[in-house]
């Protein structure tokens, strides 16, 4: 049995189920795969992922399902000051990390000549993949490339965290827009408004977009399971974006340290933070949360600080340790059932099947 909806229908799916795209290498052909053979939308997170090497991630979807999938970048490339600092500013920052690298028994690093690819140089390569879906956060591609995906067939879905975003991406014709409440795992991915200024719950904002928008609405933030995503059709929405509850599958590519903690007493409560990459992003508190509160606006921002942070984190999963970890997670993860992709997809369709013959 299906469940079609208008949302479902635009993106050739079976049931209005998408996987959110995880960002810094925690997405996997793997899980994609099997949510979009099990009739969702599996998606990948390419937001890390070189230009040149865009290309191969549709190929290798494709050998791995025969349904539609999405690749995912993100619009905005870096923060004010964050494109090209200075060699003084990259001296001023390292003190906040040092400790760090001195306990994992890294060496001092050297500023790099980029800390980030180019959204312009990743969508163009994108472009000539073709994936069936492109989503994407942090912003709207500008005109060009949103009627270079409608002319090749490319189905476009956008994210917003309030009305207006929500407005400002059916207003550029996206074809499909999430809209993700406060409540979910991983960054707030505002554009319009600085993101702790965009903090509207999930059924709040899937009810005001739904009636302000023409475009479908996806609604995303703090679903785990069925009842998640009936009521989220049921406030409006056409799919629920399900991210957290996938992230804890096997099938994802954190690690196991994450992976137990999202089963463990520790993700009763989550707080955002900028520690990760100098971005908002929900997480479960931990050490390093703790101590980067305490340097507040001098940590440095997107991308620099999550370059800083990335040979840490590196070297603490080579350690096992979870204390100095990017530990997303929202904030229904004490509801987390399924250690794997089929059996969490198993559930939902399941759900929505009984729920649709009563």
């Amino acid at each position: 049995m299906t469940f079609i909806t208008d949302a479902a229908a635009r993106l050739g799916i079976r049931h209005p189920i998408i996987q959110g795209p995880f960002g810094g290498g925690l997405s996997t052909v793997e899980l994609a795969a099997k949510v979009s053979s099990a009739g969702g939308l599996g998606s990948y997170g390419a937001h890390i992922t070189a230009p040149e090497d865009l290309a191969d991630l549709p190929r290798r979807l494709s050998d791995a399902t025969d349904a539609p999938f999405a690749l995912n970048l993100w619009v905005s490339d870096h923060d004010p000051g964050g494109e090209h600092p200075s060699a003084e500013q990259f001296e001023r920052y390292y003190p906040i990390f040092a400790p760090y690298y001195a306990e994992l028994g890294l060496p001092a690093p050297v500023l790099p000549e980029r800390f980030y690819h180019r959204f312009e140089d990743q969508v163009e390569a994108l472009l000539e993949a073709r994936p069936p879906v492109f989503s994407f956060v942090f912003g709207i591609p500008e005109r060009r490339i949103l009627e270079e995906c409608r002319r090749l067939g490319i189905v476009t879905v956008g994210a917003a965290t309030t009305l207006a975003e929500a407005e400002a991406l059916d207003a550029a014709g996206v074809d499909l827009i999430v809209a993700t409440g406060l409540e979910a795992g991983g960054h707030r991915v505002s554009f319009l408004a600085p993101a702790e200024e965009s903090l509207t719950g999930t059924f709040s904002l899937v009810q005001i977009a739904a009636a302000h928008v023409k475009a479908p609405v996806i609604a995303a933030g703090g679903i785990v399971d069925g009842r998640g995503v009936r009521a989220s059709l049921t406030l409006g929405a056409g799919a629920a974006q399900i991210g957290t509850a996938f992230l804890a599958c096997a099938e994802s590519g954190t690690s196991e340290a994450h992976r137990d903690l999202l089963f463990s007493d520790a993700v009763r409560e989550t707080t955002l933070t900028r520690s990760y990459t100098g971005r908002l992003a929900r997480g479960v508190r931990n050490r390093w949360i703790r101590e980067m509160e305490k340097h507040g606006h001098e940590l440095p921002p997107f991308p620099v600080q999550s370059w800083f942070f990335g040979a840490i984190k590196a070297a603490a999963l080579k350690e096992g340790r979870d204390d100095l970890l990017s530990l997303y997670a929202g904030q229904s993860a004490p509801k987390l059932k399924h250690r794997s992709a089929s059996a969490l997809m198993d559930e939902l369709i399941g759900d929505l099947e009984t729920a649709r013959a009563a």
